[in-house]
Formats: structure tokens, sequence, C-alpha cells
């Protein structure tokens, strides 16, 4: 089965056009050639830009030399009012000490005490679809908010209906909408002193988020305080104290982390989960057998142990993850001179890894643009995609919530499936456009049906 994929744009276009078309989706503003070159050069009048494919040139991006190739700075100029300094955008000694105080609350230890959280959300998320059996429904608009009940039950300890909550993730909605994918500052070698124009819709909703999440923060904050603070991630990340300097982090600085926590817990997770059920609704044959295997090896209620079983729907997703990578770029910057099979890349110059080209590319996969769960069960799977497949990063800079992510797509497709089914609507079929992540132009519409017991 080939699921749907952008139309390539023109190979030879004028730096306006590509420009105009990057701005409305980044996909279908790339040539068709990407999808089999190891690099490629672009020019601007302001910077150079490379696209690195070869897995040996992504290895030494993201593990070999990292510290050469610190996050650029033009990746912040849009998310900025949103994210502040978050451990997204720092480099260098800011970024470490971040991630020294986050990532022992996404150890494997608290994947296993937050597993009963990711299980309330599911769970609620299937009584919500149930409740709209034999409805046509928008699906990626259910799988955002299922992905955000999972960040506040988890990070907070309160469901999406508590009224912070709620507010939060419309305030969120209306952000994703105003969003361009593109700001001036990103393309235009601006001085730090020249105001960035963000759309006046984009500053209101991020600073609503923002607010709110200083609430939910000071609350906690205070709880910690009294002693009374419930044991999850914002409680773990806020007693954590850097092993090095011994600090913790301010209410501010946590603020801007939780902001990420957000857009990247809830956003990219919404994105997977939205796609894996198209895919599933377009293959029915691979939504029988996740049916029944999570019949077979879901406990009621499910255990953690029970993810282990639960090979095929890891598979699946992992396909999903390599068809419809979430974050389909990751730009980073030259910091000294370097060359790249050949060519002289000066210090400046950008460095874009496309997931979204890498896991489609002609050279390095069997029938790319298919989805195939059965890859990851052989050589493709264990070699290919160990150079090849990184829908969270590598190195370094992996995404700290890798391992929480994968564990939620599992378990929120193994509670959906053993108990719905979900099936194509005619004349629906959804075209992919990367905003902040890659998602559907018009939304993923699927029928919903209650599976007999």
């Amino acid at each position: 089965m080939i699921p749907p994929k952008p139309k390539p744009r023109a190979d030879r276009i004028s730096l306006w056009q590509h420009l105009r078309m990057f701005r409305a989706d980044i996909l279908s503003a790339q040539p068709a050639r990407l999808y089999r070159a190891w690099m490629a050069e672009f020019r601007t009048p302001f910077f150079r830009s490379y696209l690195c494919n070869d897995p040996d040139l992504i290895e030494t991006v993201l593990k070999r030399r990292p510290e050469d190739f610190p996050k650029s700075d033009r990746v912040r100029e849009g998310l900025a009012p949103l994210l502040g300094r978050s451990v997204f955008v720092t480099n260098g000694a800011e970024w470490a000490r971040q991630r020294r105080i986050i990532d022992p609350a996404f150890g494997g230890g608290r994947l296993h005490e937050t597993f009963p959280a990711m299980c309330a959300a599911a769970f609620a998320a299937r009584d919500r679809l149930a409740a709209r059996a034999g409805q046509v429904v928008e699906i990626e608009e259910e799988s955002s908010h299922a992905a955000a009940d999972v960040i506040f039950r988890t990070l907070f300890s309160i469901p999406i209906d508590h009224h912070i909550a709620r507010a939060t993730f419309h305030a969120f909605r209306s952000y994703q909408k105003a969003q361009p994918l593109l700001n001036p500052g990103a393309f235009l070698p601006l001085p730090s002193w020249v105001p960035r124009f963000h759309r006046r819709e984009v500053r209101r909703s991020a600073r609503q988020i923002r607010n709110l999440i200083r609430q939910l923060t000071a609350q906690r904050l205070d709880q910690i305080a009294a002693g009374n603070a419930p044991d999850d991630l914002a409680t773990k990340i806020l007693t954590t104290p850097d092993p090095e300097t011994g600090q913790r982090f301010e209410l501010e600085e946590m603020v801007d982390q939780v902001a990420i926590f957000f857009l990247a817990g809830h956003e990219t997770s919404a994105a997977a989960i939205g796609w894996a059920l198209y895919l599933l609704a377009s293959a029915p044959d691979w939504q029988e057998r996740l049916a029944r295997e999570a019949r077979d090896h879901l406990s009621d209620p499910p255990d953690f142990s029970d993810m282990a079983r639960m090979k095929l729907t890891r598979d699946v997703f992992r396909e999903t993850l390599r068809l419809y990578p979430p974050v389909p770029m990751m730009v980073r910057q030259a910091r000294c001179p370097v060359t790249f099979r050949g060519r002289d890349v000066a210090p400046g110059s950008q460095i874009v890894l496309s997931p979204w080209h890498v896991h489609r590319h002609e050279r390095l996969w069997c029938d790319p643009d298919a989805f195939n769960p059965e890859r990851w069960q052989g050589p493709e799977g264990r070699e290919v995609a160990r150079r090849a497949w990184l829908p969270f990063s590598a190195g370094p800079r992996v995404c700290p919530g890798a391992g929480f992510a994968m564990i939620e797509g599992v378990l929120m497709l193994s509670v959906l499936l053993r108990d719905l089914q979900f099936h194509e609507v005619e004349g629906k079929r959804p075209q992919p456009v990367a905003h902040l992540t890659v998602r559907s132009r018009d939304g993923i519409w699927l029928r919903i049906e209650r599976r007999e017991k």
C-alpha cells in the first residue's frame, strides 16, 4: 500500500518562488531529486545551506562531532515567543546543564511510574471515540486531545478536563493555526537588537500558553515547599539539582522547559498517532492483526510489561514514524570549516538533516514509499534503520522523551484497536504538509465503529 506523499516541485525555480512554496509547505517545496541525492547545496543571498542525506554525514553531525554543529539560531526565530530558552533551542554549556536536569525524569524507571497515567489517558481517548461510533471523525483533532491528556496527566497529574489544562490545549491549537513555518528572521541575517515581527495571533497565544504553564509551575513549587507535591514528571524535574552545580530550575526556566515538553510531547505524538490510525484504516489486514495482538496480550488493566509483547504494534508505529516523521527537518550550523563529499563548507553554513527524505531515500530503503511494517522484522529494520531512521534525532541531542513517545504510541494504538475499528472515508484522502509537524492539509477523516467482542 502506497500512502499519500506530497508532489515535489519542479527542479528549477526562482528563490522567491521557493520561499513562497516553503512558507506554505516545506515538503512540496523540495525537488524530487532529494529522494536520491546524498547531499544537495542551496544558495541564498545571505547564507548557504547543505541538505545531507548521506548516513555517514548524519553520523558526523549528530554523533561524531556534535559540538562542531550546534543547533542553528534560525530554528529559534519562529518559536522564540513560546519556547524562550528551552532545551530545544539552546547550545553549549546552557544546553548541557538543562539536559543534566531533565534526563533523569525520562529514564526507564520513570517510564514505568508514568505508565498508569498514560493508561488513563488512553482509556479516556477510547471512551470519547466509542461515544462517536458510526460517525466520521477528524482523527487529528482527537489524537491531539489524547496526546495533550497524556502530557498533563504525566507532567502535572491533572487530566485534560482540568480548567488550566483545557485552556492550555485550546491556546495551543490557536498557536498552531497562527504560527507560520517561516519567520523572516530565519532567512535574513538580522542583528539581535532588531525586533522579530511575529504575528499578533502568535504572540497572543504564546503569551497565553506561557501564563497558564506559569500558573501550574508556581502551584507545583508551592506544593514542593509544603511537602505535598505528587510524584510526577514536573516534581521530578523541579527537584532534580544539576549534579555539577547543585542548581535547580527557577520558575521561568521551568516554564521554558514545559513549553517544549508540550510542543514536542504533545504535537509530535498527536501527529504520529493520527497518521498511524490512517495507515491502519488503509490496511485493514494490519489493523486486524494489531487488534488480535491487543486482545491476546494487553492485560486489564494494562501492565507496563505488556508493551514488550506488542511487537506488531511497535513495528507499525516505527513504520509510521518512518513514513511521517513528525519533525521533517532539523537544522544545525557549521562552527568551523569542514569538507562534505568533496565540497568545502564554510563556517556559518546551515546543515539540514531531513528525516523526511532520509526515511524515504531510494538508495537506502526497499520500496521507500510503501507502508510495510514487516520490514522491521528483517535485516532492513535492523541494519538500515540503525543508520537511516531518526524521528527523534540521534547522538547527545536525541529527544529525551523518545522512549516515552514509543511507549505512548504503542499503548494508545493497542487500547484503541482492541475495542474500535477505523475505516477510510471515500474522497477524504489526506495530504501531508509540514506546519509545526507533518500533518494533513485538511485533517484525517475516518469512520469509527465499535469492534464486536
